[in-house]
């Protein structure tokens, strides 16, 4: 399978290679040549702004270099810019970490792929500026826009159909992932065809003031990929906790996380919003810090007072999420009252994330062993999860994590742990209810009146400890974001 995609993947390459190079052929015919020297200066410029690129989370990259394009279009208007653009195009193949490897197929991918879009930028941008005065800035700048966004688009379905094949994925699934991008090259449109004007009334004097936005945009994007390294750290510091106290707990919000992207995926969400939506799950469970162990383990049913002490965490999860910046936003996901369906309301009107992470969490939890059951066969999950929806989940959720576990193929619940969990009791194969369901002991079965206040005294006592250092947490949070 995967040496059939490496040989789809060569074919690909040398034909969009060979594409490239009958179109340039066809513009070296029937158009003026642009100038040598600054060509090659546009070409050196491109290059090094491709070689000061930045891997983002998503691992797509971010550099300056269409603002070199740009430019390009703009200075060669009336001698080729549309050959003038592709060939400034072709030099983003020279990346210097691909011609040490000498992975050509990926040399020659870039090449090409930044030379079409290029021209396609430039054959956007010169029907409306002819014409209309060549050095007129708001036509100019007015035309960056389809420019920016013909190169845009024709990046996006070359890089999505290169993707797609190396890593056998839905093209419609890559693009949707890359789509994004599309918008977020226009301010480096605007800044060069104002860079380009700059040359065509200065010459190449200003040349070297066009290193000075390659380095400021690469350490822009550094700086956001440091601030966003910084979250992840906070969240690994807070699920490693989870981790230490019970590491049943922490694999649980991992499985919720990744339950929970698989919905997004399946509602068509945007990048950044799959990330706040893991962020949430990751963290829904983060106030079970406080939470005595005796009773998150407890292998029978919970007392009503008991409830009462595993249900503070949701107070607490929402008071440590609501004091980290980046994390308040997925706050509400932390506690029953954001998702629970209510008779009547509109619930249309709601944020729908919290009733994602609930889905997610409903079926981890039937589908894993837990202290006071047994895992479920996923098809019980399934059947529980239809039945509610509507009353205490959103069905249209439900379904989107019904439909994407099916068309994945994945498997879980009874027979299909991947990490059974050592209890020290072993649990009962009973049905599908739970505390969380209000499936509680009888009070009697209380061990006495007694008992139960000193434990809902001892957790109040740790709720209270964790406020004191959710404070320092927040310093530390923004302190790390700052840096």
């Amino acid at each position: 399978m995967k040496s059939r995609a490496i040989d789809s993947l060569t074919v690909f390459c040398l034909g969009l290679g060979a594409s490239t190079i009958a179109i340039a052929a066809v513009l070296a015919r029937n158009s003026p040549l642009p100038d040598a020297a600054p060509l090659l200066v546009f070409a050196a410029l491109f290059a090094l702004a491709e070689n000061q690129v930045a891997v983002l989370p998503n691992r797509a990259s971010a550099s300056a270099s269409f603002m070199l394009a740009m430019a390009a279009i703009v200075a060669f208007q009336g001698q080729g810019p549309l050959l003038g653009a592709l060939i400034v195009g072709l030099a983003g193949g020279l990346y210097w970490p691909h011609l040490r490897s000498g992975d050509w197929r990926k040399i020659l991918f870039n090449s090409s792929n930044f030379a079409l879009s290029s021209c396609a930028a430039a054959a956007a941008f010169t029907p409306i500026v002819h014409g209309s005065g060549e050095r007129a800035s708001t036509v100019l700048l007015l035309a960056s826009v389809p420019a920016a966004l013909a190169f845009s688009l024709v990046n996006l379905l070359l890089l999505g159909a290169v993707v797609s094949i190396s890593t056998e994925t839905s093209y419609s699934a890559v693009l949707r992932e890359l789509r994004p991008r599309i918008v977020q090259i226009l301010p480096f449109a605007l800044l060069g065809v104002f860079m380009g004007r700059l040359y065509l009334d200065y010459g190449a004097v200003i040349i070297p003031l066009f290193v000075v936005p390659i380095l400021v945009a690469r350490q822009a994007f550094a700086s956001f990929l440091a601030l966003k390294d910084s979250h992840q750290a906070t969240v690994r510091i807070l699920i490693g906790a989870l981790e230490a106290k019970d590491p049943y707990t922490a694999g649980h919000a991992e499985r919720v996380a990744g339950y929970a992207v698989m919905i997004g995926r399946e509602m068509r969400f945007n990048t950044a919003r799959i990330e706040r939506l893991r962020f949430a799950a990751l963290m829904h469970d983060v106030g079970k810090l406080v939470v005595p162990n005796h009773l998150l383990n407890k292998p029978g049913k919970l007392t009503a007072e008991e409830f009462d002490i595993v249900r503070s965490h949701e107070a607490v999860s929402v008071e440590i999420l609501t004091r980290i910046d980046f994390l308040a936003p997925v706050a509400p996901s932390a506690t029953s009252e954001a998702h629970s369906m209510s008779e009547g309301a509109d619930d249309s009107a709601r944020p729908i994330e919290p009733f994602i992470v609930a889905v997610a969490d409903a079926y981890d939890a039937m589908t894993s062993t837990r202290s006071y059951r047994k895992a479920l066969p996923q098809e019980v999950a399934f059947e529980e999860l239809r039945k509610n929806a509507g009353k205490q989940f959103n069905a249209e959720v439900v379904e989107s994590l019904i439909g994407a576990l099916t068309r994945s193929g994945a498997q879980h619940g009874a027979g299909f742990e991947e990490e059974p969990h050592e209890f020290a009791v072993e649990p009962p194969t009973v049905g599908t209810g739970s505390a969380g369901l209000g499936d509680l002991a009888d009070a009697q079965a209380a061990d006495s009146p007694a008992i139960a206040q000193d434990q809902a005294s001892m957790a109040s006592s740790r709720i209270n400890e964790a406020a004191k250092g959710r404070e320092l947490m927040r310093e530390n949070s923004t302190e790390g974001a700052s840096r």
